[in-house]
């Protein structure tokens, strides 16, 4: 498999203004992303976590070309995607699309799964119509359909089905990177695996690069290579799947990663509970933005952000205290 780089997101913003000011000017700024730097290489699954609102979809959005960045840069294979011509804009579309969370609100109810699936090939123009419906049986047999489903409408579908059908449309123009948004959250436990499995054993067949967005951190271990822990529109920590897991070194990491549930009900350990709500993102803290709610905080936190910094081979961590354990407050904690 190579390893070379696919995507580069170098100090990417995105800021949202707030309407309904005084004469129709900005009541404010929503800093949705604020300085992501990060990388996806060829062949590699990027899990990116956090909780709701921390920026991860808007950063997929970003990278599909769906929110117009405020500041920063996206490169693609050494291309900066923002400075593209139409025609080569339509030629990066093709070459990286998106599988969104609910399968059902994504797909045309008013379609046949013919028509949605061939939509992407009749848009480029590449495809005869004799040639469109080789590919739609195809990509049906390769998600797990069967022919005669291409005359039923998203309706008549389960909601795996109906995502194994987003799957389908999302490899019909021969993608190389796929931007996963939470693809199984809306999904049964069971089926969930299904969708997983399948999405691993289409990675391997047709060498894809995916970054998946999820909230699951155990979703994300089992298909990620690599994860990128954000907070509040900041990367915070990156690394290798084990190594992460392993050794997290940001008190967000370590916080989530206590949250999982543990299979074994014998099993007791301590959870770090997380003080306080996450901040307004139209006013975020100074200083590391996770500092009010860290049960090491010190001085520093409150003032300086810190730079990612790499403390072991390929980890990086954006922390003051990276990896310490002594708390400079008292940290909320249960026994589970």
């Amino acid at each position: 498999m190579a390893t070379d780089k696919l995507l580069d997101v170098v100090s990417l913003k995105k800021h949202f203004p707030i309407g309904g000011g005084m004469f129709g000017g900005s009541k404010g700024v929503v800093y949705a992303l604020d300085g992501v730097t990060l990388s996806v290489e060829h062949g590699e699954c990027l899990g990116v976590v956090g909780e709701s609102g921390c920026g991860k979809t808007t950063l997929g959005r970003c990278i599909l070309g769906l929110e117009k960045p405020t500041d920063g840069e996206i490169r693609y294979q050494g291309v900066d995607i923002s400075k593209l011509k139409s025609r080569q804009r339509r030629d990066f579309h093709a070459k990286i699309q998106v599988v969104f969370q609910d399968p059902y609100a994504s797909l045309n109810p008013r379609w046949l799964v013919r028509d949605i699936i061939s939509e992407p090939l009749v848009v480029s123009g590449h495809s005869t119509r004799s040639e469109t419906r080789e590919r739609v049986t195809r990509l049906l047999e390769a998600v797990g359909l069967e022919e005669d489903h291409m005359y039923r409408f998203p309706h008549e579908f389960s909601g795996g089905q109906r995502q194994r059908i987003a799957i389908a449309r999302a490899l019909s123009v021969s993608p190389e990177f796929i931007v996963l948004d939470e693809p199984t959250s809306s999904l049964d436990v069971s089926v969930q695996a299904q969708i997983l499995n399948l999405l691993m054993d289409l990675q391997a067949r047709l060498d894809l690069t995916y970054m998946f967005i999820s909230h699951n951190l155990s979703v994300i271990r089992h298909i990620a290579t690599r994860i990128a822990v954000m907070y509040l529109g900041r990367i915070v920590e990156i690394g290798s799947i084990e190594e992460v897991f392993r050794n997290p070194l940001h008190p967000y990491t370590k916080a989530l990663l206590s949250s999982v549930p543990v299979p074994d009900t014998t099993v007791e350990r301590k959870r770090s509970l997380i003080a306080g709500d996450i901040p307004n993102p139209t006013s975020p803290p100074a200083g590391c933005h996770f500092n009010p709610r860290c049960p090491i905080a010190v001085e520093k936190c409150q003032s300086v952000f810190p730079d990612l910094i790499e403390y072991s081979p390929a980890h990086f961590a954006a922390c003051h205290l990276a990896g310490s354990d002594v708390p400079s407050r008292p940290a909320q904690s249960v026994t589970a």
